[in-house]
């Protein structure tokens, strides 16, 4: 399996039956994947706050739920995951494609790729960073059930090398 269906994989495995997306280049196959897949309720959106909401109201209606984003959505989320998300306790993954990392072609994504663990780590988001496709399935699995009894979103981090 490929890059992409190793975490399409795993998702599945983990049980993750409602995922939201906002559009990137890193998680396009991963979206198509998921577009086909008839068991898993998938809404793309346009930003990621609203796919923080719709992800809120799907947990409250017993999904499993997941948000596939690139890194720099994650500054325009700061508000609804403190205030919602995290205030609710709301088990979720994100599926994070870390652009701005070491290989990153696009100079524009680097400021944001610099900020990214900070902005988790003062959210007080675990998260882990991914760069072997061979362990993700795993990876996924457990930290869906982590977040799942602990109540808490999880963040995991795909740089621009493991694309």
């Amino acid at each position: 399996m490929d890059s992409s269906e190793v975490i399409y994989e795993g998702l599945k495995r983990a049980g993750i039956n409602f995922i939201v997306s906002v559009p990137c280049a890193n998680l396009k196959k991963l979206l198509n994947l998921i577009n086909e897949d008839n068991d898993i309720i998938h809404i793309p959106v346009t930003r990621e706050e609203e796919g923080f909401g719709m992800c809120a109201g799907a947990y409250m209606g017993g999904m499993k739920v997941a948000i596939l984003m690139q890194n720099s959505g994650l500054g325009n989320s700061i508000n609804v995951i403190a205030s919602l998300i995290k205030l609710y306790q709301i088990p979720m993954l994100m599926i994070i494609s870390h652009r701005g990392t070491a290989g990153e072609g696009i100079c524009g994504q680097v400021p944001m790729g610099k900020a990214t663990t900070k902005l988790l780590d003062s959210l007080d988001i675990m998260y882990e960073q991914i760069n072997n496709p061979n362990e993700v399935i795993e990876i996924i699995e457990k930290n869906e059930k982590l977040a799942t009894i602990s109540e808490e979103i999880i963040g995991l981090l795909f740089d621009i090398n493991y694309w």
